[in-house]
């Protein structure tokens, strides 16, 4: 089955959007809610609905799987309260004020740097993932 990308955004109101960065479908989704959470359902409530509507209609459906991702400023908002700009420097070795012109979205990251800090992040996680507590 065919895998989509869905970007999660979030916008100056706060609210997040999930939608697709995918063209070569027959239908186009959207999904919003005031948290990650609430759009992501919201979006599958539409590919639900979506799927429902051409049945009905009796057109071809073409379904798919879905690879949720983050826009790295919407990243940072969401975990704000788990992860510290301060603890992601010293993780990804991306300077502190930068982070937080990444958060507020006063500059983007270059793709070299969101490679980085997603290495990173993602070595952080393998390493948490193997942990064993006595």
């Amino acid at each position: 089955m065919k895998k989509v990308d869905v970007i999660i955004e979030r916008g100056k109101d706060g609210s997040y959007s999930a939608y697709m960065d995918e063209h070569n479908l027959n239908y186009d989704l959207l999904g919003d809610g005031e948290t990650v959470d609430m759009a992501i359902s919201d979006f599958m409530n539409s590919y639900d609905e979506m799927k429902q509507y051409y049945k009905e209609s009796g057109k071809e459906f073409k379904e798919v799987d879905f690879d949720f991702k983050y826009d790295l400023s919407s990243f940072l908002q969401h975990y704000s309260d788990v992860l510290t700009l301060a603890g992601l420097s010293r993780l990804t070795g991306v300077n502190r004020g930068q982070f937080s012109h990444y958060v507020t979205g006063h500059r983007r990251p270059s793709p070299k740097t969101v490679d980085k800090i997603d290495k990173k992040l993602h070595d952080f996680a393998h390493e948490l993932s193997n942990l064993r507590f006595i």
